[in-house]
């Protein structure tokens, strides 16, 4: 799936589909503590889908320090590469948005450590981290969600900065529709460590949302979108139904004033951000030692 490029997105607002009670199933694959939710009995629409972001929208955390981890492990990189993961990790976690250095950061980063390496590599390591570090952190509550539209006939569709490659196996795993994912240059199965089209974030999502409902036959107002970053503002404005999920306070404050559905699946996560939140505040020298913590733990797996 490629990315597209365009103009910027169109403005939307609408009212997301909610998780009732009554006449309740379990859904498959998501833990005895998932939420359960009732099929719709409404046909089929062909011209509707939803679009869920991946990070603290669909799973908790980042998805890209879980794959690091696991391309750390089968020698992808140093310990050097992994620690900056980790503090991209640490603050996504702390902060709990997305900042744009650090994406570019990130995008850098990725496309450094699979030069040379061959897409086959990723995709197997990718299984191995939905198994090990993506499934058990899925958010029930998005779930029960994406499995609703799935159950009104519509499509679902994952959207992420993540790699394609990911992105693909997390959809497939969940049984969505397919992913829409940034993608790395290969030639003859091995990736040339440069980037094709641009990092799928922001209004870049937006656009390859556009592209895909144009190839599909999508009717963009009958969508719905998911997403818990300010940075999908442009994605989530361009449907018909937008829905925050987990919003950081930006979103939170515009989808109030824009009267859309907020949906926070956290709980107790508030008080434990608020901690470290006050932790970061005594010194860089406490954060930093917290970090090493980590890494020393994480590279002793």
């Amino acid at each position: 799936m490629s990315d597209a490029d365009g103009s910027a997105p169109a403005s939307g607002t609408g009212r997301g589909l909610e998780v009732h009670d009554e006449d309740v199933r379990p859904l498959p694959g998501v833990g005895a503590s998932a939420i359960e939710v009732a099929p719709l009995s409404t046909e089929g629409d062909p011209q509707a889908a939803a679009f869920f972001d991946l990070d603290n929208t669909m799973i908790k955390g980042a998805s890209m320090f879980h794959l690091a981890k696991g391309l750390y492990r089968h020698g992808f990189f140093g310990s050097r590469v992994i620690a900056k993961a980790v503090w991209l990790q640490v603050w996504f976690r702390v902060v709990g948005r997305e900042n744009p250095t650090h994406i570019e950061d990130a995008r850098a980063v990725s496309l450094s450590f699979i030069e040379g390496h061959t897409v086959t590599e990723l995709e197997e390591i990718g299984q191995e981290t939905y198994d090990d570090a993506i499934h058990p952190r899925i958010w029930p509550g998005t779930r029960a969600l994406a499995q609703k539209h799935l159950d009104a006939g519509q499509q679902a569709w994952l959207v992420t900065a993540a790699p394609i490659e990911v992105a693909g196996i997390i959809a497939a795993r969940l049984g969505l529709h397919g992913a829409l994912g940034s993608t790395a240059e290969h030639v003859d199965g091995v990736y040339t460590g440069r980037l094709r089209g641009e990092l799928l974030h922001g209004a870049a999502k937006a656009d390859a949302v556009r592209a895909l409902a144009e190839a599909e036959g999508l009717d963009l107002t009958r969508c719905a979108a998911y997403s818990d970053s300010s940075n999908d503002l442009p994605m989530l404005s361009l449907v018909g139904h937008p829905t925050v999920i987990n919003p950081d306070k930006r979103l939170r404050r515009h989808a109030l004033e824009q009267g859309w559905p907020v949906r926070d699946f956290r709980r107790g996560r508030r008080a434990a951000r608020a901690g470290l939140l006050g932790a970061g505040a005594a010194g860089g020298a406490t954060g930093a030692f917290a970090v090493g913590v980590v890494l020393r733990r994480m590279l002793r797996r």
